[in-house]
């Protein structure tokens, strides 16, 4: 398959449809840092084709203010790479739901100190005025998204400052509180959270790790997917194949949070 053809492709949507959007932001491992698309998924080509995709990743490569199918993202290496965005999709494709996901993913980035809060400036404000115009275009074409819920797949970028991991619990609700009250006004808006707990930072220093447990134990439209177990390329990335397990992991959380 020509990966780079089919990323410039305009998706063709059926007239009118509506499609759960299923927002997905972070950093490496949700972004897909070590997905090396030569080892895509493979057996769900047709079903990506399905899945309306826009993605942006500063500095990395965009979309182009486009939807298109499902498919690897130009950068990072010779076919391009993916993250947990395809088996996640696939699943819920496979479960008779119509996906759509928007992806704004940075690796490297603390919430702290780079995404930041509503109104400060930082990334989380970037990812909004992209998620703006990628709603906007949608419309455009006579279709109707309706945000399902949000992904974040973060954490280890502020496990490593001892000040931003004691702030970690409050900059999460805050985002997590605007985006229900601005962004998709649910109160019980699903979300689901992740960070390696097998990262050497999140062993030694887990005040990140217990935030994300701790809000989802008191809330239950938020579930924790971790990331145990899974095959990693280094002490940081999952492998192609631990990303897609991922994926499938964070779908079957998706699944029971949004019925």
């Amino acid at each position: 398959m020509k990966w780079f053809a089919v990323i410039l492709m305009l998706l063709p949507l059926a007239g009118g449809a509506e499609y759960e959007l299923w927002i997905l932001a972070g950093q490496s491992n949700a972004q897909g840092w070590k997905g090396d698309a030569c080892h895509y998924p493979p057996g769900g080509e047709e079903t990506d084709r399905s899945v309306p995709f826009y993605y942006a990743s500063p500095g990395i490569g965009t979309s182009g203010g486009r939807w298109i199918g499902l498919a690897p993202q130009q950068g990072r290496f010779k076919r391009g790479y993916f993250g947990p965005e395809i088996t996640f999709a696939r699943t819920l494709a496979d479960r008779g739901r119509r996906p759509a996901v928007f992806k704004f993913t940075l690796g490297g980035t603390s919430l702290d100190r780079r995404w930041k809060g509503p109104g400060e400036g930082g990334l989380y404000d970037d990812m909004l005025r992209e998620l703006d115009r990628a709603r906007r275009a949608f419309r455009r074409n006579g279709h109707t998204l309706r945000v399902a819920g949000f992904i974040w797949i973060q954490g280890e970028s502020d496990a490593v400052d001892p000040g931003a991991s004691i702030r970690y619990a409050a900059n999460l609700e805050r985002l997590i509180r605007h985006l229900r009250a601005e962004i998709a006004p649910h109160s019980r808006l699903p979300v689901i959270l992740g960070i390696d707990e097998q990262h050497p930072v999140v062993v030694r220093r887990p005040v990140v790790l217990s935030a994300q447990q701790q809000l989802a134990g008191r809330d239950p439209a938020i579930r924790f997917v971790g990331m145990t177990g899974l095959p990693k390329a280094d002490k940081s990335h999952l492998t192609p194949k631990g990303l897609a397990t991922h994926g499938r992991r964070l779908a079957a959380a998706a699944l029971t949070l949004s019925r």
